[in-house]
């Protein structure tokens, strides 16, 4: 955990020896020494990365580099909020005093750091070969027990299918899943006896590759953790279409690598009813709870959100409470407890097993993921956690490592990929382009998070909750965790002005919104003035506290004003650390005063609002942003666009016809954003007079930036016969045509255009006939259709279509039909080719309409 505190620590000294040397140039050669100490650091806790995980020496030795490297982080920066505070009121001459004792703290945290180095044994172990090490004790998965298997009919018939395949070649399937989902379960592996596993690798590859040559056999494999790990094992196996190979593994990596063709089954979670049933047979012995007990049983059975093994746990709990005493409402009374404090009694098992299940996939992730996985652990239960939100949060945060090259989003996004590919995280919504768009973290893992944070050195995080009427932690003692999540009783907390002198981040996800007092507004900035990150959207700030821009080290910030009328101030300038700025608010429009350009840190500004901005002609940044929105068409002049002109991502809300028109701003100015790629055109009506609330057309598609991929409108009403134009956009992949975008009852396509189309979202419209066939969106994959009554029928040549695969009708019944008879030669055409790996899907709601299909 050291390793990224270590790396973030010497980011946050080049910067300052950098670009604010002024604020340190007293302490300068100070800490261009720890900088030095700091560096080899970063060295020893490389190189000893693996030898760390299984020698306790090492480990308590990252726990010193990881509490010494805090402490000087805490030293810095808090002269450095002191130095700026200072600097702004011109009050430097008064703080000679400050600037001695930061050299004292600074020479203290390098005497501890020589001290550790001292010892030179501790560090020559650091160095051995990580083979002479004895391999770790294996953490065995405990096995439920095979006459109380539940809810894996339908997956068991579908490996029964696969088993059954006849192939030319050797078939591999795996079942990938996790920790404590029932993987091992459903293959029923056997172990190895001893005999077996004394053998050599080499010895081992022979005996197996004898036995198999000739013969029709099945191989099952448990728990395979890497793709090398099969590596190893298939030089051993023969190439015979007589083999099968089942494993089972938590990495999704592992199974698309064992079979490309077929690719992962991925092992479902228990739906309520299955996790009813083995909590009935856990406990009775049969499929039925006693009467008293059904609602306490049906919310424990909840609470375990689908994970056999959790059933399986809290089951054996609970048989000791039902049999330890034959009082029925005494009995009744300590379920209760248990659906009260479900997680404490979770950890009652003696045998520990819900932990060391987890703890194994915990100890295997890679140092620089580990954090990251923490991390999650900071949202609340249920919580669907929007990607975007998290990867800017951990950008911030320090926890992505640079690579040359590489943009940190992109890097950030490659972290969650592999936390998803070990089921430690799980996709939840995808964007249009297959990316993850929202996560979630099942609650199980989220607790392990929560009790790992805790037990981290530097107390990673806490979360504070209401017991007994109070605060815990209480609100009276000073937070020393560097992380601070709160997400209910927020007001309450504010009132009584909490203080952590230590904590980075601050982050509130409340599900009600949380009003503010005037007199309690500074609470959160006089109280924790190093933050990093501020999420605070549900709570609703009247005015901005004039606290808030001492907040030097402030890189992620999300605020709510609650105003008719939403500024910006200037003073935001000051934050100069600041990379994601979004700004909630009631207002339609928000007067940013601040010059954003010269944010030089300043990756991603974004509100709901139309912001209007104006730009200093001698701006130093705006290389550097990646997004705006939205903004106002008055905003998209020459001027904004000059200096951002790396924008990837532009949101434009207003009166649209002003730019289309190049009455305010320039479309023209717009085009010439070369590395722009997602467009959001807001037509914002009731900013709109009559006339401009119908736009009169579109700029031809040589206007629009050259790179874009993904274009949305909203409100437009265009008529259908500018839809030439966007069928003109080359590299066009996604289009979305939300509330009435688009108005006219046809809409007849027009050949030769949407050649790279991927996507098409058409919202509230009047649209009564689509006429159009395969030839018109020749790679369209996702049609989503939602609100569009009027329509009479989905094009049915759109199923000639070789690579639609997924055809969403919200509030479209009328269209139904036609969808069903879209699925139908879908579904034949399937039929023809068993092996499709992606078959076609279809969804209407409501469920009504469905019903109605299927009956017509």
């Amino acid at each position: 955990m050291a390793d990224a505190a270590v790396e973030f620590l010497l980011e946050n000294l080049k910067q300052l020896l950098v670009h604010h040397v002024y604020l340190i140039k007293d302490v300068k050669s100070d800490l261009e020494k720890l900088e030095n100490d700091l560096r080899l650091f970063k060295a020893f806790l490389k190189d000893s990365l693996k030898r760390r995980r299984k020698d306790a020496v090492l480990r308590e030795l990252g726990r010193q580099i990881q509490s010494v490297v805090n402490e000087a982080e805490d030293v810095i920066d808090s002269f450095v909020t002191h130095a700026a505070d200072n600097r702004n009121k011109n009050f430097i001459s008064k703080f000679w005093s400050a600037k001695i004792d930061i050299a004292d703290q600074v020479d203290s945290v390098c005497r501890k750091i020589k001290d550790i180095y001292g010892d030179k044994s501790k560090f020559d172990i650091a160095f051995l070969p990580v083979d002479d090490v004895d391999p770790p004790e294996r953490i065995e998965a405990p096995i439920l027990r095979k006459h109380n298997v539940v809810g894996f009919e339908d997956e068991a018939k579908t490996l029964m299918g696969f088993l059954a395949e006849e192939t030319d070649h050797l078939d591999v399937i795996s079942i990938i899943g996790m920790p404590g989902l029932g993987k091992t379960t459903l293959a029923e592996f056997t172990k190895i006896s001893e005999e077996i596993s004394s053998k050599s690798n080499e010895e081992l590859a022979g005996l197996v590759a004898n036995h198999l040559a000739n013969v029709k056999f099945l191989l099952v494999m448990d728990d395979v953790w890497a793709p090398a790990d099969w590596e190893k094992l298939q030089i051993a196996l023969p190439t015979s279409k007589k083999g099968k190979v089942l494993i089972t593994s938590r990495l999704v990596e592992v199974g698309w690598y064992t079979n490309r063709s077929r690719g992962p089954h991925m092992l479902r979670f228990l739906n309520h009813n299955e996790s009813c049933e083995l909590l009935q047979l856990e406990v009775f012995g049969k499929r039925e709870f006693p009467q008293e007990l059904h609602f306490e049983g049906t919310e424990i059975a909840k609470r375990c959100c689908g994970l056999p093994l959790a059933i399986v746990v809290i089951g054996g709990i609970l048989v000791k409470k039902f049999s330890a005493n034959g009082d029925m409402s005494v009995i009744r009374r300590a379920w209760e407890k248990v659906t009260e404090s479900f997680n404490t009694y979770l950890n009652l098992d003696n045998d520990k097993r819900m932990a060391k299940i987890i703890s194994l996939s915990y100890e295997k992730l890679p140092s620089h993921l580990r954090e990251c996985f923490l991390y999650v652990g900071m949202f609340p239960e249920d919580f669907e956690i929007p990607v975007w939100k998290l990867i800017r949060m951990w950008i911030a945060e320090g926890l992505i490592q640079r690579r040359d090259n590489i943009s940190l989003e992109e890097i950030a996004e490659s972290y969650l990929d592999d936390l998803i590919n070990r089921n430690l995280v799980r996709a939840e919504k995808l964007k249009t382009d297959g990316r993850v768009k929202t996560c979630r973290v099942h609650d199980l893992l989220r607790d392990f998070c929560r009790t790992e944070a805790g037990n981290e050195g530097d107390n990673f995080f806490q979360v504070v909750k209401i017991s007994d009427g109070g605060f815990q932690p209480p609100v009276y003692e000073e937070y020393k965790c560097r992380r601070l999540c709160i997400h209910s009783e927020v007001s309450r907390f504010l009132v009584e002005k909490p203080k952590g002198p230590t904590v980075r981040s601050f982050v509130c996800f409340s599900k009600d919104e949380v009003p503010i007092q005037p007199e309690y507004i500074s609470a959160i900035p006089a109280n924790f003035k190093l933050l990093r990150v501020l999420e605070a959207k549900p709570i609703k700030f009247t005015k901005l506290p004039g606290e808030l821009y001492q907040l030097v080290h402030l890189r992620y910030i999300v605020l709510a004003i609650n105003s008719t009328t939403a500024v910006l101030p200037s003073a935001f300038s000051k934050l100069w650390n600041i990379q994601t700025l979004i700004v909630d608010t009631t207002s339609r429009t928000l007067d940013v005063k601040v010059d954003i350009m010269n944010m030089i840190q300043l990756r991603h500004f974004k509100t709901n609002a139309s912001a209007t901005f104006k730009i200093v002609k001698n701006s130093k940044g705006g290389e550097q942003i990646q997004t705006l929105g939205t903004i106002s068409p008055e905003s998209c002049s020459e001027d904004v666009f000059s200096k951002a002109r790396n924008l990837k991502k532009l949101g434009v809300r207003g009166k649209l016809a002003w730019l289309l028109e190049n009455k305010k701003g320039s479309f023209d100015s717009l085009g010439k954003l070369g590395n722009l790629e997602k467009l959001k055109l807001i037509n914002d009506i009731i900013l709109c007079s009559g006339a401009e609330r119908q736009l009169r057309g579109l700029p031809p598609a040589y206007k629009f930036p050259t790179k874009l991929r993904s274009l949305t409108l909203c409100d437009t009403s265009l008529d259908w016969a500018h839809m030439s134009v966007l069928a003109s956009l080359d590299k066009l992949e996604v289009l979305k045509l939300k509330d009435k975008a688009f108005w006219g009852e046809t809409w007849e396509a027009t050949d030769g255009g949407f050649r790279h189309l991927e996507v098409l979202h058409i919202g509230r419209t009047n649209l009564k006939n689509w006429i159009a066939s395969h030839h018109h969106f020749p790679r369209l994959n996702w049609l989503e259709i939602k609100n569009c009554e009027d329509l009479i029928e989905v094009p049915i040549q759109l199923a000639d279509i070789p690579n639609f695969k997924l055809l969403d009708l919200h509030r479209s019944k009328n269209a139904a039909k036609s969808a069903n008879a879209i699925l139908g030669i879908k579904r034949r055409r399937e039929d023809e080719v068993p092996a499709n790996p992606r078959p076609f899907k279809l969804s209407i709601f409501p469920p009504e309409a469905e019903k109605e299909r299927c009956e017509n």
